[in-house]
């Protein structure tokens, strides 16, 4: 840390090799493909080491970085009006995980691709709100959307991704749904 506060690069480079595999799998959720995450990636670890100053030891160095990480994506992803490509969807009936002879880390990795086929707002708001945690008030201030608009893209991301975990039959539709649905 004191190194990296006094600009040395083997420092910089020791505080890089040791965030940049957690931080590029942050930047893969929100970029389009690998060189866009490598690039969120690169300018995210350059704000780091230019506002290294500011971190007051008041939490983990590593939630210091992920945050900078996070707003680095947003900011990639409003630069280039990404976040707003949405579409509309019918909503998906309630499902349960199909817990079969799967391992879960296999389940887990196509969780992971089917959150990548959500239209880039979906996905963004998707991953900011369930996964790191933030509310919609924050998203919306974050995205300069309405809270509504933050709501509204994690509710048909939801449901968009329960859909596509259906048709990869990672999820399935309980029988009453599917009999409700047949008119049995």
């Amino acid at each position: 840390m004191q190194g990296c506060l006094a600009n040395n690069a083997a420092a910089q480079k020791a505080l890089y090799q040791k965030y940049s595999g957690k931080m590029l799998v942050v930047c893969y959720r929100y970029a389009h493909n690998r060189e866009d995450a490598e690039d969120m990636l690169q300018e995210g670890f350059i704000k780091v080491f230019s506002q290294i100053h500011t971190f007051e030891n008041r939490g983990a160095l590593e939630g210091w970085i992920r945050r900078i990480i996070v707003h680095t994506c947003i900011n990639h992803l409003k630069k280039n009006k990404r976040f707003n490509e949405s579409v509309d969807i019918i909503h998906a009936s309630s499902v349960q995980i199909r817990e079969e002879n799967i391992p879960s880390i296999i389940q887990a990795k196509e969780v992971v691709e089917c959150i990548r086929m959500l239209p880039i707002g979906y996905r963004t708001v998707l991953n900011l709100y369930a996964i790191e945690g933030f509310s919609h008030r924050e998203i919306a201030s974050m995205l300069d959307v309405e809270e509504s608009t933050s709501r509204s893209q994690y509710t048909r991301a939801k449901a968009m991704l329960e859909d596509i975990l259906i048709r990869k039959n990672i999820l399935y539709k309980p029988k009453e749904v599917l009999l409700a649905a047949s008119g049995r």
